[in-house]
């Protein structure tokens, strides 16, 4: 995969894995650093995306990540992770709340309708790897579900004009089945939409 150009930060909200979503965008040979989610928009380089991490426990329902709101105000697209995800749905007008059935270790997922735009070249079913005792409980306005499992209705989304995406499992983990894919495909979409060579 080509993506010499491409620039996509990944914004650390306290995620125990953070540092994998940084190796697996080098890997793609993107360019990539991990900046603190209190850095001032107004320092934010000129990036084709942008990656808003996992965080710790419930930080996804307080609102505290920082300046992610603000960041979500940028023209480019963005990448939710578990509780980056839960935060985006609430910036947009959704909700999220504790799990009934909190998710741990591998889970299978359903796609639906293909599963959009970071799915693409995948199949159907899928095992992902699950961290949460939270998730989205209502969709945001304008945005699809794209993935369910048995337990979470809304285990992967995106918004109508593919700049907004969010994941309640964590595609830099080994164990899920695809991740390295959905990377490639985010990659893929940030390349469309802005200028990379």
């Amino acid at each position: 995969m080509e993506s010499a150009g491409v620039i996509i930060d990944i914004i650390d909200n306290g995620g125990q894995w953070t540092h994998r979503e940084w190796r697996m965008l080098r890997y793609l040979g993107v360019e990539t650093q991990i900046l603190s989610n209190t850095t001032p928009v107004t320092d934010i380089r000129n990036v084709n995306g942008l990656i808003l991490s996992g965080g710790a426990a419930r930080v996804g329902l307080t609102g505290e990540l920082g300046n992610c709101g603000e960041y979500l105000q940028l023209d480019v697209p963005i990448l939710g992770i578990c509780a980056g995800h839960q935060f985006m749905a609430r910036h947009y007008g959704g909700a999220a709340g504790e799990a009934p059935r909190p998710e741990f270790g591998e889970a299978r997922i359903n796609l639906i309708d293909g599963g959009g735009a970071l799915f693409t070249g995948t199949p159907d079913e899928q095992t992902v790897w699950e961290s949460h005792n939270d998730e989205v409980t209502e969709l945001p306005p304008g945005f699809t579900v794209t993935a369910k499992s048995e337990s979470c209705e809304v285990q992967a989304m995106e918004n109508e004009d593919l700049s907004r995406f969010g994941l309640q499992f964590h595609p830099e983990v080994n164990d899920t089945e695809f991740g390295n894919v959905i990377f490639e495909n985010f990659v893929d979409v940030c390349k469309r939409a802005g200028n990379a060579d």
